[in-house]
């Protein structure tokens, strides 16, 4: 079987990335062994390396490390001067960590990863740049239009129907011809994935799923016929279900996807159950992307307080998914 190829992204490099990367790398995880190309300068890494005291031993701007992890490459991208000042947003950083992203994404458009894992950046330091793509999901977006926004960890997944919106914005996505192309978008994207076939579990978007058109009428207008629709072709799928109800009914079923119909309420049972493990993976790609479910952390950044664990599941994540016959 021929190793993944999987490319990292250091983040902000005035965050939490540096750190859980070296953490990831240079501590005692079993990482899936596979040839690992990490984008990022060179110095910031040195920097992490002597607040923690330990190393990657891998120096050199671009330096193959083989072992049990299969390889390690470093390929140096320039930061402009005043990038990674710890604490807060600043343009600097947020060009480092865009052009850090951006190139990664350029190998794997041309078929050179087959897979991405993203250490976090920060939003406000993307604008700040000048940069106008809210997230990373939103950037994919520009060549994919559909990708779709999932979390993923042992006790519970969820897929966003909408995220980086308002909420006013996200109603106006809950249309049933649209809910029923991603619903099959979701059901193909994991099909591809070589993962064994979900059963999907749809959110309501009013209190008690509209309680029968008494509290809002869309689970009648718009959800449940798109449930229907995408059950006739084939989608394992079922809802709209009370919000309340369904995460706690999906819970360590590891075949159950839950979609959301907006960000928050995917995300607060997500992260109060998985905050440290919990993956964040990008669907309807022709490669694979997973970052950590957290943010920069910016408070914490350069005190040895950042726990990696989130980043080792990405790895591994994205390991499984791009695992190549």
């Amino acid at each position: 079987m021929s190793l993944p190829r999987i490319g990292i992204t250091l983040g902000d490099p005035g965050g939490i990335g540096p750190e859980i990367i070296l953490k990831s790398f240079a501590g005692k995880f079993k990482l899936p062994r596979a040839q690992y190309i990490l984008f990022g300068t060179h110095r910031f890494l040195e920097r992490e390396e002597k607040a923690l005291g330990t190393a990657l031993t891998v120096h050199g701007r671009s330096v193959d490390k083989t072992g049990a992890r299969g390889s390690l490459e470093i390929r140096e991208i320039a930061a402009p001067p005043g990038a990674g000042r710890r604490g807060s947003s600043n343009a600097e950083s947020g060009l480092a960590s865009f052009r850090y992203f951006e190139e990664a994404v350029a190998h794997a458009r041309r078929g050179e990863l087959d897979a991405v894992v993203t250490a976090p950046i920060s939003k406000a330091a993307w604008s700040l740049a000048g940069e106008r793509w809210k997230g990373h999901t939103e950037y994919l977006s520009r060549y994919y239009p559909g990708a779709i926004m999932a979390f993923w960890s042992k006790p519970l997944k969820v897929a966003l129907v909408s995220h980086h919106v308002s909420l006013r914005a996200a109603l106006r996505k809950i249309k049933k011809d649209a809910l029923r192309e991603y619903f099959l978008s979701l059901d193909r994207s994991l099909s591809r994935a070589g993962k064994a076939r979900f059963e999907f579990v749809v959110s309501g978007l009013n209190p008690h799923a509209g309680e029968q058109g008494l509290l809002g009428r869309e689970e009648i207008d718009e959800v449940g016929p798109a449930v229907e629709q995408a059950k006739r072709l084939g989608v394992r799928i079922s809802g709209p279900f009370p919000p309340d109800v369904v995460f706690r009914n999906a819970v360590g079923r590891r075949d159950v996807f839950v979609i959301a119909l907006y960000h928050d309420q995917g995300l607060i049972p997500f992260k109060l159950l998985a905050f440290e493990s919990g993956v964040n993976v990008s669907l309807g790609l022709p490669f694979v992307r997973t970052s950590p479910d957290h943010g920069t952390a910016f408070d914490i950044a350069g005190q040895n307080r950042a726990h990696p664990r989130s980043m080792v599941e990405a790895i591994r994540l994205a390991a499984s998914l791009a695992a190549r016959p």
